[in-house]
């Protein structure tokens, strides 16, 4: 069987940053699906669900609602070994590109208020495992310590 293309990235030499995970062709548009790794693989703790499922909330809402981008969203979400999340977009981008939609999201994330959108019985699943203290830790920790700052190191796969 062919592998995934991200199994074959070494994730002991992956760093928290933005990548390009893959594109691909949806007749005759292209579709952008974004790495962002928010914890270093196997080094660093893990999220747990609560915090990664209230990122996802915000996260989902916020680039939902964005002027810009909310028609090219296709899907926002976290990954099951809990280091970050995937973004689809509809188009043809760079990691670049996005650096400052993801600046956006994170300080919407690091500074909400109020009721998280959608934990509510109704509307989610398992809304009651949310936690939005750590969610805007990990918002803030990401933007201070890679998104401010952010280099090739953290944008593009290593080899």
């Amino acid at each position: 069987m062919k592998p995934i293309a991200s199994f074959t990235i070494d994730h002991m030499k992956l760093l928290p940053g933005i990548y390009v995970s893959r594109k691909d062709k949806l007749g005759e548009e292209i579709i952008t699906t974004f790495d962002i790794r928010i914890t270093r693989p196997n080094f660093d703790p893990v999220m747990s669900t609560g915090e990664i499922h209230t990122l996802e909330h915000l996260g989902a809402t916020f680039l939902r609602n964005h002027k810009e981008y909310a028609n090219k969203v296709i899907y926002f979400g976290p990954m099951g070994c809990r280091t970050g999340f995937y973004l689809l977009l509809g188009g043809d981008y760079d990691s670049r590109d996005i650096i400052p939609l993801l600046i956006e999201m994170f300080e919407f994330s690091r500074d909400f208020q109020g009721d998280i959108p959608g934990a509510t019985a109704e509307a989610c699943g398992n809304y009651s495992d949310m936690n939005l203290p750590l969610a805007k830790n990990y918002a803030k920790d990401f933007l201070n310590d890679i998104l401010y700052k952010i280099d090739d190191n953290h944008l593009i796969y290593p080899n």
